[in-house]
């Protein structure tokens, strides 16, 4: 059987701008502001001069030496610490970034995930009967969790960082919503309850780090566990109408191995995409940012 592997990137947004890739790091804008962050898939050179950068960029991501992973945000102009950009796709969605909420080059948002909002928004407005059930799984800032209530679906909002479920209702009130149930737990443990009390939910969106930690400590460790937890989502996806998101990001992982592992542990799988995310900058380098798999039976 032949698939086709697909490579997705967000359409025209005013609040955002990939501007140049490459020496590992990455130059964006968004909104009014441009900041500079590492970025390990920008292998190749950059194509505008580190002056340019320096001169474009309002702040900047230094590296800890002994710890690539963390590092703190120095200002080179003028800017908050705190401010909100639009997404006009899914209803209007106003969306809150921060440089000082962790020491992490994360900033409360991932751009290329946009392709996944509009699908998600998109499934729900064309859902078959009673407005659905969803569920968001390590769902961090909870853009796709705002875009689903935008839709109209009853959205469960799940992650293990209280801080980070507090920003994500940020979020949805900024966006003139309400309504997301918010939990503050082990994704493992809650959908492992979810599935002995015979609870069902018409959609599942996963997006797993790597790495991670639960609200006690429990380990995360993506190749150890996702086939475990996709078998429990499994158990608790409405057998009838639904669809599944899975994204991932990790260097090691193509959309074969999602396909392989969806296809392995859901017995229905139908209107199957699969593929990569990626976003393209204004010099025209096409920069891969993770891989999805996502269904429905719609």
């Amino acid at each position: 059987m032949k698939e086709t592997i697909l490579s997705l990137c967000p359409g025209p947004w005013s609040d955002y701008e990939l501007i140049d890739t490459g020496g590992f790091e990455k130059l964006e804008r968004f909104g009014k502001f441009i900041l500079s962050r590492p970025e390990p898939q920008a292998i190749w050179d950059k194509s505008l001069a580190d002056s340019e950068w320096r001169k474009l960029a309002h702040a900047h991501f230094a590296k800890e030496k002994n710890n690539p992973e963390k590092g703190q945000w120095q200002q080179l102009k003028a800017m908050p610490h705190n401010w909100s950009i639009g997404y006009q796709n899914a209803d209007g969605l106003k969306l809150t970034l921060n440089l000082a909420q962790t020491s992490f080059k994360h900033i409360g948002l991932f751009p290329e995930q946009a392709v996944n909002w509009d699908y998600l928004y998109r499934k729900i407005k064309a859902f078959p009967g009673q407005k659905p059930k969803v569920l968001n799984l390590f769902a961090y800032t909870g853009a796709a969790s705002v875009a689903c209530r935008a839709a109209g679906a009853e959205v469960t909002h799940l992650d293990s960082v209280k801080q980070v479920v507090s920003w994500s209702k940020h979020n949805m009130e900024s966006s003139n919503l309400d309504g997301i149930r918010w939990i503050v737990d082990d994704a493992m443990k809650f959908i492992k309850r979810e599935a002995r009390r015979g609870n069902v939910y018409q959609g599942i969106i996963l997006d797993p780090p790597a790495y991670g930690r639960g609200p006690e400590g429990e380990k995360w460790i993506l190749e150890e566990q996702i086939n475990e937890m996709l078998k429990t989502c499994a158990e608790i996806l409405d057998p009838k109408d639904h669809f599944l998101l899975l994204n991932m990001y990790s260097l090691s992982f193509s959309s074969l191995i999602a396909a392989n592992l969806i296809r392995s542990n859901f017995r229905r799988v139908e209107n199957a995409e699969q593929g990569e995310l990626y976003l393209e900058e204004k010099q025209g380098k096409k920069l891969p940012l993770g891989i999805f798999f996502r269904f429905s039976s719609f």
